[in-house]
């Protein structure tokens, strides 16, 4: 089928910013889907305004025919460009972008844009901000409302960055554009809905961007991977990008919180069979950038045929003979496992399991100083025996 669909993007001037690329499209149209706000800067016969919630069916139902469809600035920078990109091959549609949000955003301010970190937190929570937070660092966002820009400065001065500094982006590219500068602890006024910030980050203390977060950032109940073992099981785990990974017996969700911090695009599911941790593991996750974690509860053995084909799993308590072999029995090759034992019975079953299936035993003993009497002394911390293999 030849090109029929136009993806044009269209900022808050509408059509005098358009090329003439952009025009000649939209004269083409016979239909032409866009939201209100976009619509209404059109004169056409044909305006049809996206359903709500968004859906590509109506437009998709007029296949074949020329059709326009109406985004914000750049289609394909959180907008509905990739949504029906995905729907079509390539030779069917051809994209005209407008102007992205962070370019005028970033031009207004004189910030070299390949220095800017670029978030969609319109339909996103500000937890999203967590893993971005460092002294210097500079931050593009959208927001969902007027009242947002106040949820953004709290959100920044609960967490120590309260000298940080807003810029509140009102109707960019348009006659209605403004921009105000705040400080994140400022009484920040309402604005106007169509709303962005750029952000100054000052203060506080950003996340170290390597594995082994202090335990302290985690709420837990004693059931967590300790620091320094976590980051030896992360370093077997080897998280690679897009990748999915079991946590089986989450516990705190520590492990499936690292490993969703060490890129975006990665996926974890936990699965922890205790009600009150399932539920600290995804306040976790929350509170540290990555309410993507996927917490799921129950017994391990019970779940894991509802679970999606993992490229790693860690078992980082639990485990035994029945749900070692349901899992070499249900895991695609070139799974990475990695499992941890501290009691004996544990310890017996990783090292038959070595013997039988391979990969590499390790254990770990660590000790730490503490007081002895009037001096100090080595504290002895139970080993753990970390088993590693490719399924």
């Amino acid at each position: 089928m030849s090109e029929w669909l136009s993806i044009i993007g269209i900022g808050e001037n509408g059509l005098k910013d358009l090329t003439e690329a952009s025009r000649d499209a939209l004269e083409r149209a016979e239909v032409v889907f866009g939201s209100p706000r976009h619509l209404a800067m059109v004169d056409h016969p044909g305006k049809f305004p996206w359903p709500v919630p968004f859906s590509p069916a109506p437009l998709l139902a007029l296949r074949g025919r020329p059709v326009a469809a109406l985004v914000s600035g750049d289609p394909f920078w959180h907008g509905a460009g990739g949504s029906l990109a995905q729907q079509l091959p390539g030779g069917e549609w051809r994209a005209y972008p407008g102007v992205s949000l962070p370019s005028l955003a970033a031009a207004r301010l004189g910030w070299r844009l390949e220095e800017v970190a670029c978030l969609g937190l319109h339909a996103a929570p500000v937890e999203k901000l967590r893993r971005h937070l460092s002294e210097g660092a500079r931050l593009i966002v959208t927001l969902r409302d007027g009242e947002a820009p106040a949820a953004l400065g709290g959100y920044l001065a609960l967490l120590g960055f309260g000298a940080s500094v807003l810029h509140v982006m009102e109707h960019l590219g348009g006659p209605k554009e403004r921009i105000r500068r705040h400080a994140a602890t400022d009484d920040l006024p309402r604005c106007g809905n169509l709303v962005a910030c750029a952000i100054e980050v000052r203060g506080g203390k950003g996340l170290p961007h390597c594995s082994g977060l202090a335990d302290d950032h985690f709420d837990h109940d004693g059931q967590i991977t300790k620091r320094p073992v976590r980051a030896l099981a992360l370093s077997a785990l080897a998280p690679r990008p897009g990748e999915l990974l079991w946590d089986l017996g989450a516990g705190s969700g520590s492990v499936g919180i690292e490993w969703l911090l060490s890129h975006p695009r990665n996926r974890a599911i936990g699965v922890e069979r205790v009600a009150a941790r399932a539920a600290r593991a995804r306040a976790n996750a929350a509170s540290l950038g990555v309410p993507q974690l996927d917490v799921r509860q129950g017994r391990a053995l019970d779940l894991l045929p509802e679970l999606p084909a993992p490229d790693a799993v860690f078992v980082g308590g639990g485990l035994d003979a029945p749900l070692l072999d349901a899992l070499w029995a249900c895991l695609p090759a070139g799974t990475r496992i990695v499992a941890h034992g501290v009691t004996l019975e544990t310890e017996s079953l990783l090292a038959q399991a070595q013997a039988h299936r391979g990969g590499t035993l390790l254990r770990i003993e660590l000790s730490q100083v503490t007081p002895l009497g009037g001096k100090r002394g080595w504290k002895a911390s139970y080993p753990v025996l970390q088993w590693s293999a490719v399924r």
